[in-house]
């Protein structure tokens, strides 16, 4: 290993960034760890973060969530909306190796596409990505991916869906070599080869990671400069948040993601802003997250019959929507940190949403008494008490909701789940009230519609709630075969309405990413997948 990484690696001080004669590294800590570098099992942010800068795929998202060429430069959608035909770029390399000839990495063509899209949907790679190609139409070529020349590809699907090539930027789709990853079989993982601006130097498991810049990168920045800008990137394991955040004040590391309660009041003001005597090292980035926190409600009537469970009366589940203030527990347990969910179940930050927010639940007390004294329970009499399931992570803002909904007659009991078990219980239907949220898979809002369609149910869908609506089945149906956009979003609103009209779920807050940065970072830009992206991020000396 050559000397410039020796100090790399061991260096603590600040000085670190500039490890050898200007040259910089970006530093940051998973604490989750990571579970494998192979694009296949890109299923989490741990994951996907370290697959993004060592893979590319046909598509990608730029800042603001739309679709760009990246191995593809180009692609024609036929009219029915059943083939997709993709023509490559020819400077795209994978990265060098010793088991391709002479160690220097072979183009990427057609074929390579072939071989990794049909690895994910293929049973013994078990992806978790398999789903994304449900919609393949595997009676066509070699099982929907066929490789026309080295440079054209086309993809076949059964059904015109118009967020198909959102879910071709998923890292799942990244490409792969063949012949590297037929010789490591599952030894993949820790032996990746892509074609990304970053390529592996060592991993040391629960301890570094280490990238280097992949100097035959074929993307340019718009003055022709070869892209990364920097270097490296160097990935530690700190399991504790709170050691975390003291190596980041430290300056051993660039950048933490998140709002972590035992740093939050910190970090930041109550108004939301950064404290201001960290503003001489420090810069806060936030924008809208694709993601919605929220509690639901299991509404399956084959289950229970209305006199047994209060939860399947739309009343009660109205009373308390209506019943809790969103944005003062958005100011006062999460430092304005969020916006308050009073429109739907689909976040900020997709096209289909407007500018009318007033549409969903605001906070009524007046209201929630009226609901329960119309559904039987006047000021919660003879109303049970409701069981609520969360996790200690929610278990503060689940207590917020408890006590402003016993003002209204409406007792919570608190119950505190945890981990695999939790998820079980909630995907085999045996919790009636529990906390959840929704990150998007990929930018449209049919990741997030999914989940009230009744095809879906669980355990073998998202459907966790086994909302059943025929009206909304067939809209949701039509709207996944309108090409035209401003008509689909104007589905998606209409859905949007009818999952709060029904009161499925109670929306508690839009997320929003939330990046600490080092001053001595230069263009890390933000988006609404919370995708970090370090290709074009610049690093300086202090």
């Amino acid at each position: 290993m050559p000397i410039i990484f020796l100090i790399f690696i061991s260096g603590c001080s600040n000085k670190s960034k500039d490890f050898n004669k200007g040259k910089f590294a970006f530093r940051y800590n998973e604490s989750k760890g990571i579970a494998s570098l192979d694009p296949a099992y890109a299923s989490n942010q741990s994951v996907i973060w370290p697959i993004n800068h060592i893979y590319n795929g046909l598509v990608q998202l730029d800042k603001n969530l739309n679709i760009r060429p990246c191995i593809a430069k180009s692609w024609e959608i036929s009219d029915d909306g059943l083939k997709y035909i993709f023509h490559l770029r020819d400077d795209v390399f994978f990265h060098d190796n010793e088991l391709f000839e002479s160690g220097k990495g072979r183009k990427v063509n057609a074929h390579d596409f072939v071989y990794s899209l049909g690895r994910i949907s293929d049973p013994a790679t078990a992806s978790p990505g398999a789903w994304i190609f449900k919609n393949i139409n595997k009676k066509k070529a070699n099982k929907g991916f066929e490789a026309i020349t080295d440079s054209t590809l086309i993809i076949y699907i059964k059904q015109a869906f118009p967020a198909f090539l959102s879910i071709l930027s998923m890292q799942y789709c990244s490409v792969v070599p063949f012949e590297i990853v037929e010789y490591y079989g599952k030894d993949f993982r820790n032996n990746p080869v892509g074609t990304g601006p970053f390529k592996l130097k060592m991993w040391k498991e629960g301890e570094k990671l280490v990238l280097v810049k992949n100097d035959r990168y074929f993307e340019r920045d718009t003055d022709g400069n070869r892209l990364p800008y920097i270097d490296a990137i160097a990935i530690t394991f700190i399991r504790d948040k709170q050691s975390e955040f003291m190596e980041f004040v430290k300056g051993n590391i660039d950048f933490i993601s998140g709002l972590n309660a035992g740093y939050k009041d910190e970090l930041i003001t109550r108004s939301g802003t950064l404290n201001p005597k960290y503003s001489d090292r420090f810069k806060l980035l936030t924008q809208a997250y694709l993601n919605t926190e929220y509690l639901a409600f299991l509404v399956d009537s084959n289950k229970y019959d209305k006199g047994s469970n209060p939860l399947l009366n739309k009343k009660v589940r109205q009373a308390i929507n209506y019943g809790f203030d969103r944005k003062k527990m958005i100011r006062f347990m999460r430092n304005n940190i969020g916006t308050a969910a009073n429109a739907g179940f689909v976040p900020d930050g997709l096209s289909h949403n407007t500018a009318d927010k007033n549409w969903g639940f605001n906070y009524n007390p007046d209201l929630s008494r009226k609901l329960l004294d119309e559904a039987g329970f006047p000021n919660g009499k003879n109303l049970p008490e409701i069981s609520l399931t969360t996790n200690s992570d929610y278990l503060d803002l689940c207590e917020y909701i408890q006590h402003q909904l016993s003002t209204i007659g409406i007792k919570l009991k608190i119950d505190v789940g945890t981990g695999a078990s939790f998820r079980e219980m909630v995907a085999n239907s045996k919790i009636d009230f529990f906390r959840a949220s929704w990150i998007a898979d990929y930018p449209d809002a049919e990741n997030y519609l999914a989940l009230f369609y009744s095809k879906n149910f669980s355990p073998s869908g998202p459907n966790y709630t086994h909302y059943s609506n025929p009206a909304y089945d067939r809209l949701f149906e039509q709207a996944m075969n309108e090409t035209n956009d401003s008509l689909r979003y104007e589905y998606y609103l209409t859905l949007d309405k009818m999952i709060i009209d029904d009161a499925v779920i109670v929306p508690l807050y839009y997320d929003q990413v939330i990046l600490f940065v080092s001053n001595m970072v230069q263009g890390l830009e933000t988006n609404a997948m919370n995708l970090l992206c370090l290709k074009k991020v610049k690093m300086s000396s202090q």
